[in-house]
């Protein structure tokens, strides 16, 4: 998907160079707006559908189905901050807000008050940093929802955790070409 910002408006950038997570929540409000490209994403039933999208200043992006009852359970994203928006149907996002550690660990009791939950439907949208810990997931029964994600620098890798109660546990460490 084109940039659509002239060189009048210059697109806010990250420490980097690359974009800043205001520029990512921008691209995918943008995106999530585009009725004919998320008409364009089959739907499967039975799980989750994707199209890799240009992001913009080399981030990485993903128009993602989610059937009813799916979720990504708990994980980060390797360092990279992002934003993501709701195109159609609604999603619940589940997230920490305390900072974890990223290496050294296999077992985190979690403090009391580290829990957060927000509903985004029809572009709704948020932005992260790169110590984000969440989980999203579509908690409607009957109705799909579709959603863009941009990542900046793209994914390196991404860690996968369980949780039961407080405990947290780390399960695996993804590379990005389990998910191409």
């Amino acid at each position: 998907m084109p940039d659509v910002r002239t060189p009048a408006q210059p697109r806010p950038t990250g420490h980097d160079g690359g974009p800043s997570a205001s520029a990512l929540l921008d691209f995918v409000r943008r995106t999530a707006a585009d009725a004919e490209l998320i008409a364009s994403l089959p739907l499967d039933p039975e799980g989750r559908t994707w199209i890799r999208l240009n992001g913009p200043g080399g981030s990485e992006a993903w128009l993602i189905s989610w059937p009813p009852g799916t979720g990504t359970g708990w994980h980060d994203h390797g360092g990279s901050h992002g934003a993501f928006a709701t195109a159609a149907g609604e999603l619940t996002e589940q997230s920490l807000t305390a900072q974890l550690p990223t290496e050294g660990w296999k077992t985190l009791e979690l403090a009391d008050g580290v829990d957060r939950e927000r509903k985004l439907s029809d572009g709704g949208g948020r932005a992260f940093g790169p110590h984000h810990v969440h989980q999203v997931l579509n908690l409607s029964g009957e109705t799909h929802a579709v959603s863009v994600h941009a990542y900046y620098p793209p994914l390196p890798l991404m860690r996968r955790y369980s949780r039961t109660g407080p405990v947290l546990r780390l399960e695996a460490v993804e590379q990005p070409e389990e998910w191409t």
